[in-house]
């Protein structure tokens, strides 16, 4: 005849245990079709004329075209919504390690002015045109974040606070990198137009485009001491994405309901983004502990990876019917933001001399 144990404490570990059991049970099969999906993005790569593209970019349009043609099935849905929660957050903690605060004090006081001053005059003027055009403030904010910071990757980062509709960051990414790939072709024909030395066309570039990837495809073609330092750049400016979601966070706090007496509203999102301190905190040990080269390849390609499978999971849940309604002025607001960034940065830089 079995026993069972009166123990409390093993009680609540066999529920402990059940629950992990069944939440594994219930996400696999989710987090194996967005890992399929961010694979094959990686693989396209490979692909000519794929090349120059952002596996993250690829991953979304696939999950998109997966859904849209054959829809997303009831048995990944937690999976999907795993990916696009736990894994999205932990892969932004991942990219603190590909930053130091030695490669900040290396584009030297005047640079970080340059850069955080055109991230935060970009952001503000994104925000009041969207108004201005009429587009959601919660799209106008993600495609203000995307162009001001790094691109996709800031995008979904921002919604993390924002909770947009995935349509919406579908479309803040497909502007941030549609707009963003025309910088990468069209910025390595100005430097001598522009009278602009090799570092000068470097933190325009770091200052200015959306990508890291399309940094350093605009850069390098100026010579190798133009993309290093536009790579350099466009990190520290990435850095900035932490100060920007932790504001952003305690403005969405702000806004939400009040209950009664002032008291928030059940409903209310949490004023502090927690896992951007683990993002921080990457970036001090990242500072402080010397990586070696291999061990380092190996965490960038898992975090992008990471991120790719989270952008996959956004793919899957974004009805293309829904972003066709948007219309145009989403658009224009991108390209406004993009010009606006240009020649913002390109007036600071021509400044600093």
């Amino acid at each position: 005849m079995p026993t069972t144990s009166s123990d409390p404490c093993v009680s609540r570990c066999d529920t402990a245990t059940s629950r992990i059991w069944h939440l594994a049970i219930g996400t696999l099969p989710g987090l194996a079709l967005t890992g399929a999906i961010a694979a094959t993005a990686f693989a396209l790569r490979l692909l000519p004329g794929f090349g120059t593209l952002s596996p993250m970019i690829l991953a979304i349009m696939l999950g998109m075209v997966f859904h849209n043609l054959i829809r997303t099935p009831d048995w990944a849905k937690a999976g999907v919504a795993f990916s696009l929660r736990r894994v999205l957050r932990f892969a932004i903690i991942l990219l603190g390690l590909q930053l130091t605060l030695a490669q900040i004090v290396a584009v030297g006081p005047r640079g970080v002015a340059i850069i955080a001053a055109t991230l935060a005059a970009t952001f503000t003027f994104t925000v009041w045109l969207g108004a201005r055009l009429g587009v959601e403030r919660k799209l106008a904010q993600l495609i203000a974040a995307g162009t001001s910071i790094c691109g996709a990757s800031a995008v979904i980062a921002t919604n993390t606070v924002t909770d947009a509709p995935d349509e919406d960051v579908a479309y803040a990414v497909a502007c941030v990198t549609v707009f963003g790939s025309i910088a990468m072709f069209v910025y390595p024909l100005l430097p001598a137009l522009l009278h602009l030395d090799a570092h000068a066309y470097g933190l325009w570039a770091g200052a200015s485009i959306h990508e890291i990837a399309q940094v350093v495809a605009a850069a390098f073609q100026d010579g190798q001491q133009a993309g290093e330092f536009g790579t350099i750049a466009k990190l520290s400016r990435v850095m900035l994405l932490a100060p920007v979601v932790i504001a952003l966070g305690l403005m969405t706090a702000r806004r939400a309901p009040r209950g009664p007496a002032g008291s928030a509203a059940p409903t209310a999102r949490p004023p502090m983004p927690w896992f951007v301190l683990g993002f921080v905190g990457l970036v001090i040990v990242n500072s402080l502990v010397t990586v070696p080269p291999a061990p380092h390849r190996l965490l960038v390609g898992l975090t992008t990876f990471l991120l790719s499978v989270a952008l996959a999971a956004m793919g899957l849940e974004t009805d293309i019917r829904k972003l066709a309604a948007k219309g145009l002025r989403p658009a224009l607001l991108g390209l406004a933001a993009f010009l606006f960034i240009a020649a913002f940065s390109l007036a600071l830089v021509k400044f600093a001399g």
